[in-house]
């Protein structure tokens, strides 16, 4: 019985100067709240089919805008997915904006990069049983490559234009001071035609009722086009 009672002593004063294993509650909690955001950042997004047209442009461009202050977008417009709805996207949101295809004849690339949009547009409008002609301004020897403009309405369209917009040619296609345009509109002019507005697949302008003041740089003057934007810069941000 002694022999017993000292056991169970012994074992008594062992338990006293264990240390205990029991894991931080402050290391779980953080622990717990890391495997919680990282479950909520890998839910999975919404199928891409499953997305209405716009928004699933608006996804593409989403991902192309990331980390870049401007890009050409040819990673969408020339991509299968962007490529079958973009044309669609820009003639519904003109005709939103009061100009249909009954509006305006052609519509024509200020940039290399808005060539794509040109034919998307072209198709679109061929798929809805109307017609529309696409030209691309040429800068360097200043004059329009397609079909002849003369006596039509044109739309003048890039990729994205804003303060960081560019174009490599002798005129500087871009936008200052939030809405003003630098650009010899005497090329249209002398091809007999007339601009109806300046259209883009993504704008910069974040303004109720656009619009882009149109400056002349051979003789300085200027005038006010309306400036119709599919995408505002800071809605995909």
């Amino acid at each position: 019985m002694t022999l017993h009672d000292d056991t169970l002593g012994t074992m008594s004063e062992q338990t006293k100067t264990e240390e205990p294993t029991f894991r931080a509650t402050v290391a779980a909690a953080a622990g717990d709240a890391g495997a919680s955001d990282a479950a909520a950042a890998a839910e999975p997004q919404t199928p891409f089919e499953m997305l209405e047209p716009r928004e699933q442009l608006a996804r593409l461009l989403r991902a192309e805008l990331d980390g870049r202050p401007f890009c050409e977008l040819s990673s969408v417009t020339f991509d299968h997915r962007g490529a079958s709805i973009v044309g669609h996207i820009l003639l519904d949101t003109l005709e939103e904006q009061g100009y249909s295809v009954d509006d305006f004849d052609a519509v024509g690339a200020l940039t290399a990069a808005a060539v794509p949009l040109v034919s998307a547009m072209i198709q679109a409008a061929a798929s809805r049983g109307e017609d529309l002609d696409g030209f691309v301004m040429d800068f360097v020897y200043p004059s329009v490559k397609g079909p002849s403009i003369d006596g039509k309405r044109v739309i003048l369209l890039d990729s994205w234009l804003s303060e960081k917009s560019y174009v490599q040619t002798s005129s500087l296609v871009t936008l200052r001071n939030g809405n003003e345009l630098s650009l010899d509109f005497g090329i249209v002019e002398h091809e007999g035609a007339s601009v109806v507005a300046i259209a883009s697949l993504i704008g910069g302008v974040d303004m109720t009722d656009p619009v882009i003041d149109v400056v002349n740089p051979l003789d300085g003057t200027s005038r006010e086009i309306p400036f119709v934007q599919a995408y505002r810069e800071s809605d995909l941000r």
